[in-house]
């Protein structure tokens, strides 16, 4: 009787959110197929097959939602052109995908991906823009140029502003700049206002399901030596268990809930959107995280959406954990789950405390420094000690806090908090000793004095002593006892 209660419970569940999708939708579906999408067709069938072929394949087909429905734009569209008789627009933005998602979609404009585009003037697109690149790349929209390296690399990810070209008498063309189209950003500017880019995840033209979950669909962005979740999924028991088992997933399913229409492994989208016996999907990506391990210090995601006038921001970051181990649930114990993110949490504090904010202030210290001495011809990310503290939090700092939340034991170590000490110390350490040694008898001597000082109490404190020969006695024969024991166990 419980089982038949729960089918029941998850039935209705599932009825409740179609109807409720149906309800919230702002055009019904089409009874057949449209005059205009039928003019498409006519050509791009022939033109375009592998297109035609794509959208026969997709749920949109069997909806009657074709090209038309999807493009169709307004005269006053910024982007709008007239093609073959008809009023079009080339990007379908997530305000055209809302005529008939309106739900998933103002989930995902409330969620972090849509607002990956303010990346835009940070530190990170400074390095693509002037330390990576130049302003060679000269288009109608950037005359006075603009980096071929922000263009291919970040933009594409984060998204950029589409430009719509104008013609001589300053009305819009329709036609949009070859410097930010095509990009699939996720949280691209497009020109009705809307921010994101539905197909960043569901590929036109056929939108598959069983493509959106896969975990390869995430890695497009999320990889690479800052933020490398792909390649910690791989190395994790969830990762090894979902290539071991990927077709008995059940991906492509409508109704794909975690510890019913699959059991081997969870997906990416398994844990951060996709349906639990308790949870609905949700298009915002941050509802079920809790840290947000992106900046130098972690912080609770919740403090970010606030930070970005999100409406997420009065759910607490306690809550999205409270979510995140109803998803655990679905395959583990409660002890499992309570104790893996106690092993995840005590990682982010010692992070924090040993390398984040003490790195942080001796980085502050060093700066003030050479400021003082080069005036003028300070330029951040002209000197190695600029690019070091940067790659400590920036890629080793987030890779062990990133693995450690996935369970990738290589990644939280060996290229994560092996590489932050190991730079910390290796490089770190000697490049602030190197200005120090460089200012102290200079102009700026007095902040060189103050970067001396702070750095004598970071090595002496209880984190660091160790590497100046200060640990205590004691402190060395439990060590000298333990290698003893190592040794003895090998004999």
């Amino acid at each position: 009787m419980r089982q038949f209660g729960k089918i029941v419970v998850i039935l209705s569940f599932v009825l409740l959110s179609f109807f409720s999708f149906r309800a919230e939708a702002k055009e019904a579906f089409p009874n057949a197929i449209s005059s205009e999408t039928a003019d498409c067709v006519s050509c791009h069938q022939k033109k375009t097959v592998n297109i035609y072929q794509q959208w026969g394949k997709s749920r949109h087909f069997g909806a009657n939602v074709g090209c038309y429905e999807c493009h169709k734009a307004d005269a006053r569209d910024p982007d709008a052109f007239e093609h073959e008789g008809h009023v079009i627009s080339v990007i379908v933005s997530p305000k055209d995908c809302a005529r008939c998602h309106e739900r998933e979609t103002k989930e995902f404009a409330e969620s972090h991906h849509s607002k990956g585009g303010r990346i835009l003037g940070s530190l990170d697109n400074t390095l693509a823009e002037v330390v990576e690149g130049n302003q060679a790349f000269k288009t109608e929209a950037f005359p006075e140029g603009v980096s071929a390296a922000a263009v291919n690399g970040c933009w594409q990810c984060h998204g950029v502003e589409i430009k719509v070209l104008k013609d001589k008498d300053g009305k819009n063309t329709g036609k949009l700049d070859p410097a930010t189209w095509p990009n699939t950003g996720i949280g691209r500017l497009n020109p009705d206002g809307s921010e994101g880019s539905c197909t960043a995840c569901h590929q036109r033209h056929e939108f598959s399901l069983k493509q959106a979950r896969q975990p390869e669909n995430c890695g497009k962005c999320h990889m690479g030596p800052d933020h490398p979740q792909k390649e910690i999924y791989e190395e994790s028991k969830h990762g090894i268990n979902y290539y071991a088992h990927k077709d008995e997933m059940n991906l492509g399913s409508s109704k794909w809930v975690v510890g019913e229409d699959y059991f081997a492994a969870p997906t990416c989208a398994t844990c951060h959107m996709s349906a639990t016996r308790d949870l609905p999907v949700t298009h915002n990506v941050g509802l079920r995280i809790k840290w947000n391990n992106r900046p130098v210090h972690s912080k609770p995601s919740h403090l970010t959406d606030q930070k970005w006038g999100l409406p997420s921001a009065s759910y607490t970051a306690d809550q999205r954990r409270k979510d995140m181990e109803k998803v655990c649930s679905s395959c583990h114990a409660p002890s499992f789950t309570k104790n893996f993110f106690l092993q995840y949490e005590a990682l982010i504090a010692l992070y924090e405390e040993k390398f984040a904010i003490p790195g942080e202030k001796l980085y502050a210290a060093a700066t003030k420094v050479l400021k003082a001495s080069l005036g003028e011809k300070y330029a951040a990310f002209a000197q190695k000690i600029d690019y070091t503290w940067f790659e400590l939090w920036h890629h080793e700092g987030r890779r062990a806090r990133h693995a450690a939340s996935m369970q990738g034991p290589d990644y939280t170590h060996w290229h994560g908090t092996y590489d932050l000490a190991r730079n910390f110390y290796g490089e770190y350490v000697p490049q602030i000793k190197e200005i120090i040694r460089e200012h102290r008898d200079g102009k700026a001597a007095a902040e060189a004095k103050e970067l001396e000082s702070l750095l004598q109490q970071v090595l002496e404190s209880d984190d660091h002593k160790w590497s100046i020969g200060l640990s205590s006695k004691e402190e060395k024969a439990k060590r000298e006892q333990r290698r003893k024991e190592f040794l003895e166990r090998y004999k």
